[in-house]
């Protein structure tokens, strides 16, 4: 066991890279259940959002198009389920289930002939001079354009659900739709729009994975990560850059115990990887511990169907 093979500064910078496509999903479901919507497919959107930006890229040899083509599948998937649960009022526990194994059949049966072909390359955005500051730039200066963008995305989605009307709408929707509906707002039509735009954000995370962080096309290669995506969410307490925070200790803790079985660590391999999914559980647990706060954070309408009656 050699321990001092492992670097800092790339351990970190991997943790970055490891979070980024569980840090989309989350923040998009985020924007979802803020509207009072519980989508559970999130699995199914960024398996599917996988093989559209996997196949998109290498048909046309541009990552720009896989990452498109990703975003606008996941949102039609999305959208299905919008009409099913918005307009038909379908359970959408059980609807966002159905999602999910809609997701992973479709995306194993048009992946079939993409298995064993290699994407084309995304490049670094190395931003200069501060890129070759050492140890800092190596970390924070040296990521792909989709790193900068779910942070982004982050620190966007805070500013707007804190201090704009956008933002106040939708946490009004999702806190009490009836009054939200009483004052004018259309509630159907908000609700979808945060649905396709956290489709689309679950897809950019699929196209992540097959696109940069593998890069290639697997069967089921999601591996839970829209599951962790969803309890993140609940581990954030519906708060932005606590979904900053739970990804990248995800994130970490992943990136943790691939460096851990390299420098020789002797614990049976099975324990090192299944870590990761063990400690977030373990969070949610203690998250949960407090159910009054828990409950006073989560939007007041969350999963609750919607039909105006006046």
């Amino acid at each position: 066991m050699d321990l001092s093979a492992i670097n800092p500064a790339v351990l970190i910078a991997s943790l970055m890279v490891s979070a980024t496509p569980i840090l989309l999903a989350a923040i998009g479901e985020l924007v979802v259940e803020k509207s009072g919507v519980l989508n559970l497919g999130v699995e199914g959107m960024m398996i599917t959002g996988a093989i559209c930006g996997f196949a998109a890229a290498v048909e046309t040899g541009s990552p720009v198009a896989g990452f498109i083509a990703a975003a606008v599948g996941a949102s039609l998937l999305s959208l299905i389920f919008a009409v099913l649960t918005q307009y038909l009022l379908a359970n959408q526990v059980a609807t966002g289930l159905a999602l999910t194994l809609f997701g992973l059949g479709f995306s194993a049966m048009i992946g079939q002939g993409y298995v064993g072909m290699k994407p084309p390359l995304t490049p670094d955005l190395r931003i200069p001079i501060l890129s070759d500051i050492p140890v800092l730039g190596e970390i924070l200066f040296r990521h792909d354009l989709m790193v900068y963008v779910s942070l982004a995305l982050v620190a966007a989605v805070w500013a707007v659900l804190k201090y704009s009307r956008v933002g106040l709408i939708l946490r009004a929707v999702g806190e009490n739709h009836d009054a939200a509906h009483a004052l004018g707002y259309k509630v159907i039509r908000i609700r979808i729009l945060a649905l396709m735009f956290g489709g689309a954000c679950a897809g950019l995370g699929g196209a992540y994975l097959s696109l940069i962080r593998v890069p290639s096309w697997t069967q089921g290669m999601t591996a839970g990560a829209g599951w962790i995506a969803l309890a993140i969410v609940v581990f954030a307490s519906w708060k932005p850059w606590r979904v900053l925070l739970g990804a990248y200790l995800f994130g970490g803790i992943t990136v943790l115990q691939l460096n851990l079985q390299a420098a020789g660590v002797k614990v049976p391999v099975q324990y090192l990887s299944m870590s990761p999914y063990l400690i977030t559980i373990l969070v949610l647990v203690i998250m949960s511990a407090n159910r009054s706060r828990a409950s006073l954070n989560a939007p007041a309408s969350l999963g609750k169907s919607f039909h105006a009656s006046y």
